[in-house]
């Protein structure tokens, strides 16, 4: 486990994301690992790409950001690509990642929690944006799973995370399979109406912020 997972004060035992055990302890554990999932999280399951931080560190040895930063990018490509594949685009996914360590290691002293430790949501809400890989939408999500499930709560929180079903109302994995069955049906229903799911957001959870 990288250096980092020390500072992921008041995390869960576990995220149950990826339907491994070891994963899913690594990724709750470590704030690195945290955010290598989430930017794996494009175009593959959830499963797959949490499943990707521990696989990352089983083919390189390491998740800790200054480490993941010194790799030749194309050891990295070459290591993601490797049959199967830590994602369906391994290249490019390979880059983002040695692109999130380098600004862990070098803007936040290779502790990706301080991203948010004691910062603003306006720091909070600028520093995720600013991460390979993370559009609004997903740090609206990483926002909401800070508030719900590590405690992290900079003053106005509650505005800022989605008010329909995210990851981070996610806690079992019941809840993740009901979470995703609710957003296959809701892609489906918009899509036979010839409407594109990715211009649209879920249907709003009226009175059930936080």
């Amino acid at each position: 486990m990288s250096r980092t997972a020390s500072a992921a004060v008041g995390a869960p035992q576990r995220l149950p994301y990826s339907g491994d055990d070891e994963a899913d302890r690594l990724i709750a554990a470590d704030p690195n690992a945290l955010l290598i999932g989430f930017v794996l999280d494009q175009q593959v399951t959830v499963q797959k790409a949490f499943s990707g931080p521990l696989e990352i560190r089983r083919r390189l040895g390491t998740i800790d950001p200054a480490k993941l930063a010194a790799i030749d990018p194309q050891r990295m490509r070459d290591a993601f690509a490797k049959p199967p594949a830590v994602h369906r685009f391994p290249s490019a996914m390979a880059d983002r990642v040695h692109g999130l360590a380098q600004i862990i290691a070098t803007e936040y002293g290779d502790d990706a929690s301080l991203i948010w430790r004691d910062a603003s949501l306006a720091d909070l809400k600028r520093r995720l944006g600013s991460l390979p890989g993370i559009g609004p939408m997903k740090a609206r999500t990483i926002l909401g799973l800070l508030a719900k499930q590590y405690g992290v709560r900079p003053a106005g929180w509650e505005k800022a995370i989605p008010d329909f079903p995210t990851l981070a109302d996610v806690t079992t994995p019941q809840e993740l399979e009901e979470y995703q069955a609710g957003k296959r049906a809701w892609k489906a229903q918009l899509r036979a109406q010839g409407l594109d799911p990715a211009k649209f957001t879920p249907p709003s959870r009226k009175g059930k912020r936080g």
